[in-house]
């Protein structure tokens, strides 16, 4: 009998599935194998970094009983810490991206953590004004508030090394023992980079000619001035290319990844819908848009017969108070073409 005693015994070693509905559905030449990271207990491959990275304080003296966890997130990241931070007794403050989804901050509240949106506060509304939303400066002034204050662990999740090395002890390894080392091609969604850092530097020392291939959001699916809100946003996904270098998280290693792919909301948003109907299972944005990478990939010459890996960062279920799944009927009549014709 295995009775656990603790939800961070629960982390990792998700399951591999190959879509093959979905494959057959887009006559597809390569295989396409997803990592379903939401069967981890607080259903996000987050789950894996959060509790990494709380342990690692710990062990370096960084965080002890009583103190407060402060950190930033699209939400994911928020909800494993408030998952872990309520297990092992501290107390937890999170600041949100204002845009996500209302069960984020419903989970991190019913956890008992603290959920501000980072726009409700003056000088991080400021920055992400003056930044066009970028994720990454408001991380930084948020470590400058907190550094140094006694009873405060600021986790830092975009340079917080922890995070890479966990997807490297843990992800990777995973991938590999489940594919049984067959594993050509890795595509994941860059937040903070972590996943595909990680993951990529351990598939890369067993097999030096994987190749790599990262996702980022398309123009179309990034607030600018003109357009401060699109319709369709990837959450959690963040811009890494053709972006000032100080925007790029630390915990992004670029010497990883071979390639990459921008992949916008719409095209994001039909491909979660379409792989909830041909293969039954339901996923976010960030995963619509790792297999619409994986299909552009699959559907290549030079990958016939080839496998492909995408990693599927959290479930669908985060995302029912949004549009991802409330199509139109004119988008239901959209939705009976191909993805991505």
């Amino acid at each position: 009998m295995a009775i656990h005693h603790s939800i961070t015994e629960l982390i990792g070693h998700t399951p591999l599935l190959e879509l093959t509905n979905y494959e057959r559905q887009e006559h597809l030449l390569a295989e396409v194998v997803v990592k379903l990271e939401y069967f981890n207990p607080n259903q996000s491959v987050k789950d894996r970094i959060a509790n990494a990275m709380i342990e690692d304080a710990e062990q370096r003296g960084l965080l002890h009983p009583g103190d407060t966890i402060i950190e930033t997130t699209s939400g994911n990241t928020g909800i494993g810490l408030a998952a872990i931070a309520a297990a092992k007794g501290y107390h937890f403050r999170v600041y949100i991206q204002d845009q996500v989804s209302e069960e984020r901050f419903k989970v991190i509240r019913a956890f008992g953590g603290e959920a501000i949106k980072l726009g409700d506060d003056p000088e991080l509304a400021k920055i992400l004004a003056e930044t066009d939303g970028d994720f990454v400066e408001a991380c930084k002034a948020l470590h400058k508030r907190y550094e140094g204050r006694k009873g405060v662990f600021f986790v830092d999740q975009v340079s917080n090394p922890a995070n890479p090395d966990v997807h490297k002890r843990t992800t990777g390894p995973e991938i590999w023992a489940d594919a049984e080392g067959k594993v050509d091609i890795l595509v994941a969604a860059v937040g903070t980079g972590g996943t595909i850092s990680g993951t990529g530097a351990f598939l890369k020392s067993k097999n030096p000619q994987l190749q790599v291939v990262a996702v980022q959001p398309g123009p179309d699916s990034l607030p600018t001035e003109d357009n401060p809100a699109p319709e369709y946003e990837i959450t959690g996904v963040h811009p890494f290319e053709g972006v000032e270098p100080q925007r790029i998280p630390a915990t992004l290693d670029r010497k990883i990844y071979d390639d990459w792919i921008a992949v916008e909301g719409i095209d994001a948003v039909r491909t979660a819908r379409a792989v909830a109907k041909s293969d039954g299972i339901l996923i976010g944005t960030s995963s619509g848009a790792a297999i619409y990478a994986a299909t552009q990939l699959a559907r290549r010459p030079e990958n016939r017969g080839k496998r492909i890996v995408a990693v599927l960062a959290d479930t669908g279920l985060r995302y029912l108070s949004t549009n991802l799944f409330a199509a139109s009927d004119a988008e239901e009549e959209q939705l009976a073409e191909a993805v991505g014709q």
